[in-house]
């Protein structure tokens, strides 16, 4: 089975719990693993015309853990966002962690949507170099469904290596046990060699 990714709250979750002593989230009403207290239900940001992310720890916690992975990004999908027109707060925010635009000339930046490329293109003009951003109103048709997992490998080999390479896309209409089994042969190679370079980090770091 291969790991989960991380999922950050960004506007809290109904079915989320924190426990604010030792700062560990998951489902509400669970125990905290470290003292054991039930995790209390975390706060929900509404959508009102200017938000707060900074008051609530929690909801600030998940901006902060947010903002480091968009940070050290290389590609980002946006799925049905529509930007800074509804929330300008969350694209200050966002558009802070990713840095200026024109520092940001290799990187990717793909839609999931129902907008057309010149509404992307003016809504989110902070995130995206030049020509480098794709838009998809399927799923399936974007980069992410054909090379899942080695996403951003796959696309830095074939558009900077010139090693172009054959899709391998998610399978279609297949359930979660069907998708647990497909992704769980990329699993194992990708422990092997997450283990080969922690091996060889630690034969460096002794001799």
């Amino acid at each position: 089975m291969a790991e989960l990714p991380n999922i950050s709250f960004l506007h809290g979750n109904v079915a989320a719990g924190y426990c604010r002593r030792d700062r560990i989230k998951g489902n509400a009403n669970a125990r905290c693993s470290r003292c054991g207290e039930l995790l209390k239900r975390t706060p929900l940001l509404y959508p009102i015309q200017e938000k707060d992310y900074s008051k609530d720890e929690f909801i600030a916690a998940e901006w902060s853990e947010f903002k480091h992975a968009l940070k050290h990004a290389f590609m980002i999908t946006v799925f049905g966002y529509s930007g800074p027109k509804t929330d300008q707060e969350a694209i200050t925010a966002m558009s802070e962690a990713w840095g200026p635009v024109e520092e940001r000339a290799m990187e990717q930046t793909a839609f999931i949507t129902l907008q057309n490329s010149k509404e992307i293109g003016q809504n989110w003009e902070k995130f995206i170099h030049t020509h480098h951003y794709e838009v998809q109103r399927d799923f399936y048709d974007s980069w992410l469904a054909k090379h899942p997992r080695r996403t951003g490998e796959a696309y830095w080999n074939q558009y900077f290596m010139v090693k172009f390479l054959p899709d391998n896309p998610i399978p279609k209409d297949a359930d979660f046990p069907d998708l647990w089994d497909w992704l769980a042969r990329f699993a194992a190679p990708e422990r092997s060699a997450a283990e080969k370079r922690r091996q060889e980090r630690n034969v460096g770091s002794n001799s």
